[in-house]
């Protein structure tokens, strides 16, 4: 049973967060509004992880677990702010009986900020009377908004992890939300609930999967997240036209989304071993590799484009080194600062910077165009990123 000066703090909590999304300018619908001042988030949300300011003696992130037990007051302030909560990571499912300190690792799950959500489901412009598909349950409280919005019987979520669902189905049920639930890989969508109005996926894709062009109804919209192995991300908002054509804008913004599990990145082992099988004949290079590091909007664009021109490739940088490595051709590059600029060594069927490099030329000549100036079309199982005054770029298969 709930204390009165605990509801008090619900309500006051969620009060100021509803109020300080109002102030971002992303609750101007009021329906949305009035999802997020109603959905109770904490009950999403049992454990959760966050990063400290300090990382640990290898440089690695320090993630403290927060419950209701360990600390009251900072779980349920943490639960109301407009922040990530990070609930999993890899496949290890945490004992929020017994919570541990993680040092590092990859999250696999979380509670997204409440205003990216929401920013989601609005760009998706999702109204009355749609069936909506939502791809990555997680916690629920995406789907709880959805539901509190719609009307739970149109609403289907899936989610790839059973133990995610279980918990999220038990959280939205115990609020009174009875969505469509269901255990599946989003790269497939959901059939038995098919045709849907508008599908949002709450994970990345490297491509658009085919799969749900083929569940959204004529005139319904697709909104997803296209990431691919050089952490490149862009969001998609794509209208599915009657024969089954695709296409539609990038949108504005640095927005990331964790990977479909099909989708991730391979291993590649030591960057050493790759770099010591590359010819040793350097040629000075265009560009060097500070176009993709740098922590600029600029940069993570650019990382996008650059994947399209080798969706295959990975990065990673040793001392001073800037490595990319296709395990999929055998190819690689190594880049390393000479005399105040780069050079490059390159191996392999491809030649993976020179690709780079074509693709920042063509960028700058065109005058550094920012995302929303690219369409992503998707045609007779062909998927390419377009600009009036670049080349076109293929995604990868799906």
């Amino acid at each position: 049973m709930t204390t009165p000066d605990y509801d008090t703090d619900v309500t006051q909590l969620r009060d100021t967060m509803t109020k300080s999304l109002v102030d971002k300018g992303v609750l101007a619908d009021p329906a949305w509004h009035q999802a997020v001042a109603t959905v109770p988030r904490h009950h999403f949300v049992p454990g959760f992880f966050l990063p400290t300011e300090k990382l640990d003696a290898h440089g690695l992130t320090v993630w403290e677990p927060v419950t209701p037990e360990l600390d009251h007051s900072r779980w349920l302030t943490a639960a109301y702010s407009n922040i990530t909560l990070i609930t999993q990571f890899g496949s290890d499912e945490p004992d929020w009986s017994h919570p541990q300190v993680r040092h590092g690792g990859t999250p696999t799950s979380s509670s997204t900020l409440p205003s990216l959500v929401v920013r989601m489901w609005a760009d998706a412009d999702v109204q009355e009377g749609h069936t909506v598909l939502e791809i990555g349950t997680g916690t629920g409280y995406s789907t709880a908004l959805a539901c509190e919005r719609l009307g739970s019987a149109d609403v289907t979520s899936i989610e790839v992890d059973a133990h995610r669902l279980d918990q999220a189905a038990d959280a939205l049920h115990g609020c009174g939300y009875t969505p469509t639930l269901a255990v599946a890989d989003g790269l497939y969508g959901y059939w038995p609930e098919a045709p849907f109005d508008r599908i949002v996926a709450a994970c990345s894709f490297r491509a658009v999967p085919p799969a749900l062009i083929a569940q959204t109804r004529p005139g319904g919209k697709i909104l997803l997240t296209l990431s691919g192995w050089l952490y490149g991300y862009a969001r998609v908002l794509l209208t599915v036209a009657e024969d089954s054509t695709a296409e539609g804008p990038l949108l504005g913004g640095t927005v990331s989304f964790m990977t479909a599990r099909t989708h991730a990145a391979p291993a590649f082992g030591n960057p050493s071993h790759w770099a010591a099988e590359l010819p040793d004949n350097p040629r000075p290079a265009r560009h060097g590799p500070e176009w993709l590091t740098a922590a600029t909007d600029e940069a993570f664009h650019l990382r996008f484009l650059a994947q399209s021109a080798i969706p295959d490739a990975q990065m990673t940088t040793v001392g001073e080194t800037f490595h990319l490595i296709d395990v999929v051709s055998g190819s690689a590059a190594a880049l390393t600062p000479h005399d105040g600029d780069w050079v490059v060594r390159e191996g392999g069927p491809l030649r993976l910077w020179e690709r780079i490099e074509r693709v920042l030329d063509s960028y700058e000549a065109a005058g550094r165009p920012g995302p929303e100036a690219f369409t992503v079309r998707v045609h007779e199982g062909k998927q390419h990123l377009r600009h009036p005054r670049l080349p076109s770029l293929p995604l990868p298969r799906p």
